[in-house]
């Protein structure tokens, strides 16, 4: 099963009514001693199924739970992307054309004659 997102994990904290941080209180008093909960007790191995779908199955699941909790950026910020990635590549292909040609005078006119 997939983790809980954020919205989830803040929802149950308010419910229960912890503390968000160590330390982000204002007050001088100390935050209340939480005792850690027990460990559960282990399950006991189920035996593994051999259909051939079985764990690819729930690798499908387990995927679409995981990109529904994508946060997708919008056209705008698809576009930006682009053009930031266009604009990094024509400099640096300027780049090493220019050192190319400084390079391929300097290996023609010093080093081969």
């Amino acid at each position: 099963m997939a983790k809980p997102t954020r919205a989830q994990r803040r929802a149950r904290r308010q419910q229960q009514a912890e503390p968000a941080l160590a330390g982000s209180g204002g007050g001088a008093a100390k935050p209340p001693v939480r005792l850690a909960p027990q460990p559960p007790d282990k399950p006991e191995r189920q035996p593994r199924e051999r259909g051939g779908f079985g764990g690819f199955g729930r690798f499908l699941g387990e995927s679409v739970g995981e990109l529904k909790k994508v946060e997708w950026p919008g056209q705008a910020q698809v576009i930006q992307g682009t053009v930031v990635v266009l604009i990094a590549c024509i400099i640096v292909g300027t780049y090493l054309w220019l050192a190319d040609l400084a390079f391929k005078r300097l290996v023609q006119d010093v080093f081969l004659r």
